[in-house]
């Protein structure tokens, strides 16, 4: 049986890999300490090292020069986790026998891709479609799933749940499941229900708590028909959960609720140690920072100052920048290029955000993020533009970089 060492793991991370490692009939010991791991590599010599990176590469530099001077061990391959590094950082990590580096959130699909192909071994994984975005606010959690379900990412979201509930130190937390644009049958059933027994088998959250916007009538009736979910309420619109949103005492419409409570969450997005997206998770295509493109965003504003401001920025970030003044010309270039975010004004010539977005909206197949950068606050556009598909809104003027860091996180970036 081939061995795996973790260093360093969160409870939550370690805990997770163990569990779908395990599976998978790899053994994998866990080392608390640098002094630990280091015994535990020189007697154990295991097949993968996989270390999870708190702050710096000072945290495990130690470790790393202790490996090299060590005959039995200085071949072992590693796999390491952490923050964003520097590419000529990444590159010295190599003579340590690094193999692959991570930057946080880890997209897992890859990362257990990764340790298949060092190991040389079948890690089965769960290839179903799915989008899964944690967003907080409050004693809110919003969990946005579209597309499918998918069991190992429902696996992932458990101990996500964990680390939001800790993080924030969330004592009653309020969990909004925003199914909305899900077709569920009996066939997603099993899924389904390890989806709510995940969330439930969080001791903090109480049944009463959990409220799911769909439309789905088999998730109605399964929800319904389980003696064991009875508590958690299925509603067909975000009016009826008003009452999860906002206290007893306050009024407030739905409009209200969305812009104040929605649009201003302090977004998760699946900050932290355990992120929930996959690398498929952006269109169906590898992320830019796993496939070594750039990331590629569409700006569509007609002031040609913001334009290149954002340009300038985005460049910053490693992100390339495509410019529109005019929604036709917009929409003409989307027919030869594919972008991963658009940043769109709603007052633009010729072709308005809101006829752009309702033509996008048509396209079925059309998955790509929409931030809407307006100087408008009015908050029935705020509104008809989210519900035109928009995933996030800003008034203008912000800094660039407030609009760079905000289309990060919904690329979950």
């Amino acid at each position: 049986m081939k061995k795996v060492l973790l260093v360093d793991a969160s409870v939550l991370f370690d805990e997770f890999l163990k569990t779908k490692l395990g599976d998978d009939t790899l053994k994998v010991e866990s080392a608390g300490s640098k002094k630990d791991a280091f015994q535990k590599m020189i007697t154990g010599l295991p097949d993968l090292i996989i270390v999870d990176i708190a702050k710096d590469l000072s945290d495990i530099q130690d470790f790393l020069d202790r490996k090299l001077l060590e005959p039995n061990a200085v071949k072992i391959p590693m796999i390491l986790s952490g923050p964003q590094l520097p590419h000529n950082q990444v590159v010295s990590l190599m003579k340590y026998g690094v193999v692959k580096y991570f930057a946080k959130p880890i997209k897992f699909d890859i990362f257990f891709d990764a340790i298949s192909k060092i190991l040389r071994t079948v890690l089965t994984f769960d290839t179903t479609p799915s989008l899964l975005q944690c967003h907080v606010n409050g004693n809110i959690i919003f969990v946005d799933l579209a597309q499918g379900l998918n069991r190992d990412k429902i696996t992932i979201f458990k101990y996500k749940l964990a680390e939001i509930l800790d993080k924030n130190n969330m004592h009653e937390p309020k969990i909004i499941l925003m199914m909305s644009d899900m077709d569920l049958s009996f066939m997603d059933g099993a899924n389904l229900e390890l989806l709510f027994d995940t969330i439930l088998e969080e001791k903090r959250i109480r049944r009463n708590n959990v409220k799911v916007l769909t439309m789905n009538q088999f998730t109605k009736d399964l929800i319904a028909g389980h003696p064991i979910y009875h508590g958690i309420q299925a509603v067909s619109s975000l009016s009826e959960v008003t009452d999860t949103l906002v206290s007893n005492d306050e009024q407030a419409d739905i409009r209200d609720v969305v812009s104040e409570k929605i649009l201003s969450a302090d977004d998760e997005a699946d900050n932290g140690t355990i992120g929930t997206q996959f690398g498929q998770d952006n269109n169906g295509q590898s992320s830019p920072d796993d496939s070594g493109t750039a990331m590629r965003v569409a700006v569509v504003d007609d002031d040609p100052v913001i334009r290149e401001l954002l340009k300038g920025t985005f460049s910053h970030a490693n992100v390339e920048a495509d410019l529109y003044e005019g929604g036709k010309a917009f929409i003409e270039g989307l027919q030869h290029k594919t972008y991963d975010a658009i940043i769109l004004d709603v007052f633009i010539p010729d072709m308005n955000g809101l006829e752009i977005l309702q033509s996008l909206q048509a396209q079925p197949e059309f998955k790509t993020p929409i931030l809407i950068y307006s100087q408008t606050n009015s908050r029935e556009t705020v509104i008809q533009t989210l519900s035109l598909g928009a995933k996030g809104y800003l008034t203008k003027p912000q800094k660039p970089q407030v609009i760079v860091a905000k289309t990060m996180e919904i690329l979950n970036s």
